[in-house]
């Protein structure tokens, strides 16, 4: 599996689906709990970026605990600096069934985009996750996400186009 990206820390990426190697993409994934999911992000983050996930997990518990990354219409943006990561990465996760993440609409979230970033990453890492949270307001992208059949699919999608940003 991929490493880090090779990404400079200078600018975000180009596009979005830069930030998720193929193995940090799960189509189908069951957890019960919100912490259970990002519990999953942790490990596919390990094993794609060669990361510790208890510390994955521990920065997006921490960052949770400020206020929700659940941005509403079932989407959750979980995003944190992570020691020992080189370069922007992302993991993407579709759950099935969805779960309570304590969303602004109090909606349950099914579709997961963490961005993990370097340590100093410093304002890349805002530009980046006002870019995810762009493109994931598009009610097309997200209807896309949903039915996208597999990984490569739904790393396609990612890898299109900016798309508006209507609600």
């Amino acid at each position: 599996m991929s490493k880090g990206m090779s990404l400079s820390t200078d600018f975000a990426p180009a596009m979005i689906g830069d930030l998720l190697s193929r193995g940090a993409i799960a189509p189908s994934v069951t957890a019960a709990t919100k912490r259970q999911a990002l519990a999953v992000v942790s490990e596919m983050a390990a094993r794609a970026y060669d990361l510790k996930a208890s510390r994955v997990l521990d920065a997006l518990l921490e960052r949770e605990a400020l206020s929700t990354t659940g941005v509403g219409h079932g989407v959750a943006i979980p995003h944190a600096h992570v020691p020992g990561l080189e370069a922007m990465s992302g993991v993407f996760l579709r759950l099935r069934p969805p779960v309570q993440f304590e969303a602004v609409d109090e909606e349950p979230v099914d579709l997961i985009f963490a961005i993990l970033a370097p340590m100093d990453a410093g304002s890349d890492h805002l530009r980046t996750l006002a870019r995810v949270a762009r493109s994931l307001r598009s009610p097309e992208l997200r209807r896309q996400l949903r039915q996208a059949q597999g990984a490569d699919a739904i790393r396609a999608l990612f890898a299109q186009e900016p798309r508006s940003s209507a609600a």
